[in-house]
């Protein structure tokens, strides 16, 4: 089995990434997206080199020397941290490989005290895979599903 590991992106890696995202967005309409597409510049390079300044953190998701997605990671004092986003090329879904980016990225955060995201409240794949992974919803408008995850102190 090939080891999945995070890596900090690059802006050479922006182009790629865009193009990863845009796949891996794009399957959306097969879980309940009204239409294709995507969040706001899941498509474009230079969206992506954007946030790898403006992040905490951008982690290429790699499986061997293959880059096969992204994190995008806002950190805050007190250990509270905001994933804005992730993203597997659609080859890898459902292999596991979403779970072992997530496992590797709260090991990146051993300091977490808790995480927080937001996904559309149509994404019956996104919400299936948060909740496995115990993140519970906390809020819900027309809009938006925001779900929290706290770490206990023992679980870091």
């Amino acid at each position: 089995m090939n080891s999945l590991h995070l890596s900090l992106a690059r802006p050479e890696d922006a182009e790629s990434l865009a193009e990863i995202s845009r796949r891996a967005f794009e399957t959306d309409v097969l879980c309940g997206a009204p239409d294709p597409g995507g969040p706001p510049g899941y498509d474009s390079a230079e969206w992506q080199a954007a946030m790898m300044r403006q992040a905490s953190a951008y982690w290429k998701i790699m499986l061997g020397e293959a880059l096969i997605g992204g994190v995008i990671v806002f950190a805050y004092p007190s250990g509270r941290n905001y994933l804005a986003r992730i993203f597997l090329d659609p080859v890898y879904h459902r292999q596991g490989l979403g779970e072992r980016a997530m496992a590797a990225l709260m090991a990146q955060y051993p300091e977490a005290r808790s995480w927080q995201l937001e996904t559309p409240p149509w994404n019956t794949r996104t919400r299936a895979f948060y909740e496995k992974l115990g993140f519970r919803i906390i809020r819900q408008t027309e809009n938006d599903l925001f779900f929290r995850k706290d770490i206990a102190p023992h679980d870091a």
